[in-house]
């Protein structure tokens, strides 16, 4: 179902209670661009930190346009789900001249492909819905009571300016300078001839400036008291007042009711799909997505509270606003999924799970939602994907559930325990020792041991370096710039030898072991904002009241709080083994029938310039990791 300006507010009682009905909800978005160019790109031997910084500084200037919602329902009688798409169109026009007026910026390619995809631009700029921060609100929800308050100081409150900027108690009027004098004589003219001798109820004066509206304001108010002021933008943005005859003060009173009535409505569109954001974030709900660290970053970015510069407060924001996501590019690229599916891309994953030996998951579209039924050319339009996404999660979800089972059923409902390991857990791209990020607890640290930072003549190609290799077997070569690389060996064990052989200063290269070169060129710290003082915090946990988040009304505590909380009181350094060690175990299998979740290398891409469909040639850096 289509979503826009125009229906929004129809529709979002029926979209709070699929929302609200839902088993688990799957979520898509495409975007104006992906990454700036003065960032960092992400890199194989990024940490966890630094991905996540990249990321925040790299990615959130551009604009989330479009949202795709999926409520699925699943049913125990029929062992099926039902499934309602929702297709936002998000764009955050401002609303008045005070409102927020958004900056953000755009990625020719990204752009460029969208329109390949038949995505309608004129929809977004003309019907796509509007929406305001928490904060933004409350700004703009106080300044609006403040307006109201200010007329019932006055006894004709409709004469009050239409900014708020009135005179009050303590200011007089504003002094008509002489230029303007015939202006405003010639509108107090028309005004005088329209009470006394027209038949029409309203007179729409010309367009003119603010300061022009406000002189008329403060002077009709002297002169005429049977009239009601009330300015209004036309379609080309052009800003005019309205004169309504009125019968009475009772009258007038009613008029200037209806006004700001109308004003709070206004608001109430203003905040448009922020509303919807809240209700997803309220229900506490199982959220899918298909690599989806983007997209949850601008979930939270945009919608709901400004992300914080430091990782551990995103996840813990991320526990507060959406406590349970699953990502299914992560599931597929584990063990056993890993290895029946040989491209995790959302397309190809689609294709790989509607055939053996995968049973597709019974999903029926509901009356009014019909639009995705067989589709099979609207990949890229958000609503879709997210139906999409919905559908193989079910589906991997059963696989996973009847693994090595005897009696397998007809479908596992992914509230079951098999799901535990894959909980809050974000696919990391090409990161082959570290292949997801962990919001539930520390993530990994592996060893780097067999890694060296490379610097070499800019003349210097990949057969200079493997030849400068060849005695130590195979390795990977991930480029910095013209001049730089990590190169990582396959046979760690020859760590040692090289660095022992190549790792002295020469006269054309100079060889050292990656910590050593994250420590002293101090990467670690120039990519790192420094810290941010706890008084000025972005974030604050929900645990302490914050303005950031007034309106989500959720404790910070995990609903499924034995997924990981139960190693609260361990020592950090167990924790880190913990997280080390494979996944938690299946709790419905027994122990020798535990699936080893380990990740293949990541090669394949879900998101191109846009966000999806692009993929990379595998490569795969390293022998799997032993432990995750």
């Amino acid at each position: 179902m289509e979503i826009t300006r125009s229906n929004l507010t129809e529709k979002l009682e029926e979209i709070a209670e699929a929302i609200d009905q839902a088993t688990f909800l799957a979520v898509d978005g495409e975007f104006t661009g992906l990454d700036k160019p003065d960032c960092s790109h992400s890199a194989p031997f990024d940490t966890a930190k630094e991905r996540y910084f990249k990321l925040k500084e790299g990615s959130l200037e551009f604009l989330m346009i479009q949202f795709g919602v999926c409520a699925f329902k699943f049913k125990e009688d029929t062992q099926s789900y039902e499934a309602r798409p929702f297709n936002f169109y998000v764009f955050p026009r401002p609303y008045t001249r005070q409102a927020p007026d958004k900056r953000f910026l755009c990625q020719s390619s990204s752009i460029d492909f969208l329109v390949q995809q038949g995505f309608d631009f004129n929809k977004l700029f003309r019907e796509g819905i509007p929406f305001l921060m928490p904060t933004e609100e409350d700004v703009m929800r106080e300044s609006l009571a403040g307006k109201h308050q200010a007329f019932s100081k006055f006894s004709s409150p409709a004469f009050v300016s239409p900014d708020g900027a009135d005179m009050g108690p303590g200011k007089g009027p504003v002094q008509i300078p002489d230029e303007q004098k015939d202006f405003i004589a010639g509108v107090c003219n028309k005004i005088s001839s329209f009470i006394e001798t027209s038949e029409s109820e309203v007179l729409q004066l010309a367009p003119c400036n603010g300061f022009q509206r406000k002189l008329i304001y403060q002077t009709i108010r002297t002169k005429f008291s049977a009239v009601h002021l009330e300015t209004k933008t036309g379609e080309k943005k052009d800003r005019f007042i309205v004169v309504t005859k009125v019968a009475s003060e009772d009258d007038l009173k009613k008029k200037e009711k209806d006004k700001q009535n109308a004003e709070i409505m206004e608001l109430e569109e203003a905040v448009g799909f922020s509303k919807v954001m809240k209700l997803i974030s309220k229900s506490g709900k199982l959220v899918i997505g298909h690599n989806m660290i983007l997209d949850v970053m601008h979930m939270l970015n945009d919608f709901l509270c400004p992300l914080p510069a430091d990782l551990e407060e995103f996840k813990s924001m991320v526990k507060c606003c959406l406590p349970r996501l699953i990502d299914t590019k992560f599931m597929a690229s584990t063990h056993p999924l890993r290895d029946v599916i040989p491209n995790t891309a959302l397309g190809n994953l689609q294709e790989t799970l509607e055939k053996g030996p995968f049973t597709p998951a019974k999903v029926e579209l509901m009356e009014g939602f019909s639009d995705y039924q067989n589709a099979t050319d609207k990949y890229h339009e958000a609503g879709y994907d997210a139906y999409v996404t919905g559908c193989m999660f079910a589906t991997m979800t059963n696989y996973i559930g009847n693994y090595k089972k005897p009696d397998p059923k007809p479908a596992v409902a992914p509230t079951e325990a098999v799901l535990k390991p894959f909980m809050n857990k974000l696919f990391l791209m090409r990161i082959a020792d570290i292949p997801y990020l962990n919001l539930g607890g520390p993530d990994l640290e592996p060893n780097r041991d067999h890694v060296f930072h490379l610097s070499f003549p800019r003349e210097w190609k990949s057969a200079d370096i493997n030849n400068l290799f060849a005695p130590y077997g195979s390795i990977h070569i991930s480029w910095l710039n013209d001049s730089s690389a990590f190169v990582s060996l396959f046979k760690k064990d020859n760590a040692a030898v090289v660095l022992k052989t190549l790792a002295m200063t020469q006269s054309q290269y100079q060889l050292v072991p990656y910590n050593v070169y994250k420590s002293k060129a101090g990467v670690a710290s120039s990519l790192m904002p420094p810290p941010v003082p706890e008084k000025a915090s972005s974030f604050v946990p929900v645990s302490t009241p914050t303005p950031l988040l007034t309106g989500l009304k959720r404790s910070a505590a995990d609903p499924a709080a034995d997924d990981d909380d139960s190693d609260s009181n361990e020592s950090a350094s167990k924790k880190q083994r913990s997280a080390n060690k494979d996944a938690a175990p299946l709790a419905a299998m027994e122990e020798d029938e535990i699936p080893e979740l380990v990740p293949r290398s990541e090669g394949d891409s879900d998101k191109s310039s846009n966000g999806r469909g692009v993929t990379n040639t595998p490569q795969k850096m390293f022998a799997e990791p032993e432990v995750w």
